[in-house]
């Protein structure tokens, strides 16, 4: 990538929360603007540009007009990088799927229902390349400019593909199942240093689950302490309602 590379960072349906952990970064946000061109941040410039090579989305989607705009975005950016969980699995918005998109436009919207411009929630993957995943719910900022730099660099950024279990092992936790809670961390993804269970409470899989899975080990698991899939699917649903686990 040659010369200073224009960046465009966009939201679809979420909260705003990936865009806000940019800003955050602070000190290194402001060597992020000195290495990039950063032409479109509706969180933070009033001017916008379609003219950029790599673009950042956070957010789910979720409208027909989420589709239109994606695949616009898809034509321009040569690279494109979802970051957080209802980019990257659909995230929490995915939960409306489990409903089904009449039942939910009813339950939220009542009589006004069919004002409402909605499809079933679906991650960006779903309509566009996506090149990279900067995950988690919120992702870290620092990953997010990581993988920014390593771009600029023309690296592959490194991202983790192992289980939160191991994360947890190298910090000496105490398995929360030990602690009688139940957590994803088996087939979770890691890379948040083990966030939740280092803190007491079992792994929601916000980060999505690796890429080959070993969903018996987690049934053993699981069947050691009378537990079964069933069980734990309503915490797994939280943010990977768009994926089937078994």
């Amino acid at each position: 990538m040659s010369g200073k590379p224009k960046v465009g960072i966009f939201g679809f349906t979420g909260c705003g929360g990936c865009q806000l952990e940019i800003l955050d970064a602070e000190d290194k946000l402001v060597d992020l603007a000195s290495a990039v061109d950063i032409v479109h941040f509706t969180e933070a410039i009033t001017e916008h540009s379609d003219d950029y090579e790599i673009a950042l989305v956070e957010g789910s989607i979720s409208t027909n007009h989420d589709v239109e705009r994606i695949k616009k975005i898809g034509s321009i950016a040569k690279i494109i990088v979802a970051i957080g969980a209802c980019a990257c699995t659909g995230g929490l918005n995915c939960l409306k799927n489990l409903y089904g998109v009449e039942k939910a436009k009813e339950l939220v919207y009542g009589d006004k229902k069919d004002w409402i411009d909605a499809i079933e929630t679906r991650p960006i993957d779903e309509y566009v390349k996506v090149d990279y995943y900067a995950r988690g719910c919120p992702p870290n900022r620092f990953e997010i400019l990581q993988i920014v730099k390593a771009l600029i660099l023309g690296k592959k950024p490194e991202i983790p593909n192992y289980p939160v279990c191991v994360e947890c092992k190298r910090l000496g936790n105490t398995c929360v199942y030990d602690l009688g809670m139940t957590c994803m961390g088996p087939i979770a993804r890691a890379g948040c240093e083990a966030r939740c269970p280092s803190n007491g409470s079992g792994c929601e899989a916000c980060r999505g689950v690796i890429d080959e899975p070993n969903v018996n080990a987690q049934k053993d698991l699981l069947a050691e302490r009378g537990l079964t899939v069933e069980d734990i699917m309503e915490q797994f649903n939280l943010y990977n309602a768009c994926k089937k686990l078994v």
